[in-house]
């Protein structure tokens, strides 16, 4: 695995040896060992695996928990997403700042969101599936959602025609300046 570094140093691309040819390719997608010594530099342990399918214009997030904060891997099966992770630990000097990469079927590439990240993805192609391994549970009580067009995050999404799909959880979510952060 080639692991690329962002702007944000806690958050990786991971590109996995792919082995292909005309039968079709073979990867491996996971291996604890190569994982912690090449990302996080400690033991890091999954708990749950989720699986999501959302159609062209969907975008998902901006969310974190503030109890069992989860660091995220994630990939994309099927389709394209533009994947965006926002620093929301309050002593960590990227803190504000954004990386936004767009995983896909095709290019195989996964990220590493690391604890103490909000984390959204926005559906570019017709349709996506999107998997992701969670370092903590699911607690829906904690879970909050920053607005995806937060003026102050300066996301640029690539939105190009109607505004996105949103569900009613992230319609109401929370500006940058006044969620509670890590």
């Amino acid at each position: 695995m080639k692991v690329v570094d962002t702007r944000i140093p806690d958050v990786k691309i991971l590109e996995p040896i792919v082995f292909g040819d005309e039968r079709g390719f073979f990867m491996e997608t996971w291996n604890q060992k190569q994982f912690e010594e090449l990302v996080t530099g400690k033991p890091t342990q999954f708990v749950q695996d989720n699986h999501s399918k959302s159609k062209k214009g969907i975008l998902r997030g901006l969310h974190y928990q503030t109890e069992q904060t989860q660091g995220k891997l994630v990939r994309v099966t099927v389709g394209e997403v533009f994947d965006v992770v926002v620093d929301i630990r309050k002593d960590s000097p990227t803190y504000g700042q954004w990386v936004g990469e767009y995983l896909s079927a095709t290019n195989k590439r996964q990220l590493w969101v690391p604890e103490g990240f909000a984390h959204g993805f926005y559906v570019v192609s017709d349709e996506a599936e999107f998997l992701y391994k969670c370092t903590d549970y699911y607690h829906p009580a904690s879970e909050v959602s920053i607005l995806w067009d937060d003026s102050v995050l300066g996301i640029k999404w690539p939105i190009m025609d109607n505004l996105p799909i949103l569900s009613d959880k992230d319609k109401k979510g929370e500006l940058f300046d006044s969620s509670i952060y890590l």
